[in-house]
Order: C-alpha cells, then sequence, then structure tokens
C-alpha cells in the first residue's frame, strides 16, 4: 500500500488519493484546519493490529469514491510519539475513526467495518 506524503506547501490543491499519512506534529493542520474546507476522516491505526488490517483496504476504497468531498488521514500510533493524537482523542482501542467536519470531531467508530458500514459513516456527515 503506497499512501501520499502530504505536501504542506500544496495543501490547498486536491490530492490525487485523498489519503494521506500524518502525525502529531502535523495532525492540527491536516485535519483540524482542513476539516474547515471539507470533513476528514482519521484512521488511528497500528502495526500489529489485525482489525486495522482489515479496515485499510475498505477504507482505501472507499474514500477515493468520493471523489475529493471527504479526505483520509491514516496515523499509525505507535510510530514516534503519535499515540499523543490517541491519548488526545480518548481512543482506547484500535482501529478508530473519528470524523472531523469544522474543526471538531462530530462521529467515531471502533474496530474493523465493512464497505456498507464505511459508506453510511461518511454519507451522514457529508453536507448536501
Amino acid at each position: 500500500m503506497t499512501l501520499q506524503i502530504h505536501d504542506h506547501k500544496h495543501q490547498d490543491e486536491v490530492c490525487e488519493q485523498c489519503v494521506f499519512d500524518t502525525d502529531v506534529h502535523h495532525f492540527d493542520e491536516d485535519v483540524i484546519q482542513a476539516s474547515h474546507r471539507q470533513p476528514v476522516l482519521v484512521d488511528m491505526w497500528a502495526d500489529w493490529c489485525g482489525p486495522c488490517h482489515f479496515l485499510t483496504p475498505v477504507l482505501m476504497r472507499v474514500v477515493p469514491s468520493y471523489g475529493g468531498r471527504v479526505r483520509l488521514a491514516k496515523i499509525e500510533v505507535d510510530e514516534d510519539e503519535n499515540m499523543k493524537i490517541a491519548g488526545r482523542y480518548g481512543a482506547r482501542g484500535f482501529p478508530t475513526v473519528l470524523m472531523f467536519v469544522g474543526g471538531q470531531e462530530v462521529a467515531r467508530f471502533h474496530g474493523a467495518k465493512p464497505e456498507h458500514f464505511v459508506r453510511q459513516f461518511i454519507d451522514a456527515h457529508l453536507p448536501a
């Protein structure tokens, strides 16, 4: 799986895949600020987590199908200081997926979910 590396110099351009990695140092810019322009899903995951590996291909299929109307920020919680983000949002198990709109968390789900669930989750938070 190859993820787009977020280019902070060109953040206003539409990402080809709308899926990118972020970290504790760029989270506020990549997620909080960006969610004022469009909804941002955050996938908090870990390499050792089996359900995370089930959910990743689902997210990788679903998010690009929205044609840029929603973005997906992936944050590996065991990398560097990224667990601070999980702590900040009270994520206790993984995967935890958060939806940010207008700078605020508006919804979340935990665990591996099927594609139809993920689509319903996103649809419920997209602007009409």
